[in-house]
């Protein structure tokens, strides 16, 4: 979801920008309420690649496609002055995960890229030889399921990145 870039000129779909886009949230659902600067007339917003699941993160440009309808509501508010997409949730984050514990792997480093790939990298290890599936498999599972939260980034020069697997999707 998105508006025009206040950039002129092509643009690829993806990578997103302060403009919105190709913002693979998780926790952009319904009742969610998202604010999105505008700097065109109209502010010719769009919308598309649904996603019936996936993690925070997508860690592997994967996510459960859907087809789906959609209803928009739309304000314009003036004199907000935001310069890149926020959004106001409903309630909990995760409750419908939240029943059986998570088993979470890490990554720490001076890199939260390297640090978020090596957390990625455990939870495809852990997922592979705990429930016997295929490496690729693992991965695309962890792309749909797992959550990458920032642990800690206080003690310089490491940071530890967090991936989160809710056991409940298990039963």
């Amino acid at each position: 979801m998105g508006v025009a870039p206040s950039e002129t000129g092509e643009r690829e779909v993806m990578p997103p920008g302060s403009h919105g886009g190709n913002l693979d949230i998780r926790h952009l659902t319904k009742g969610t309420r998202l604010l999105l600067p505008v700097w065109e007339e109209g502010a010719l917003f769009s919308t598309g690649d649904p996603h019936a699941a996936q993690g925070d993160g997508e860690v592997c440009v994967t996510g459960i496609e859907a087809p789906m309808n959609v209803s928009l509501r739309f304000h314009l508010r003036k004199g907000v002055g935001i310069d890149a997409p926020q959004f106001v949730t409903q309630g909990p984050l995760t409750k419908k995960y939240d029943t059986d514990g998570y088993h979470a792997t890490l990554g720490i480093g001076p890199d939260l890229l390297e640090a978020s790939k090596d957390a990625v990298r455990r939870m495809v290890d852990y997922i592979s030889k705990r429930w016997r599936m295929e490496r690729w498999e693992a991965y695309i599972l962890s792309s749909i399921t797992v959550d990458l939260k920032i642990c800690e980034i206080v003690d310089r020069p490491n940071w530890i990145i967090g991936a989160y697997l809710p056991l409940s999707i298990f039963k």
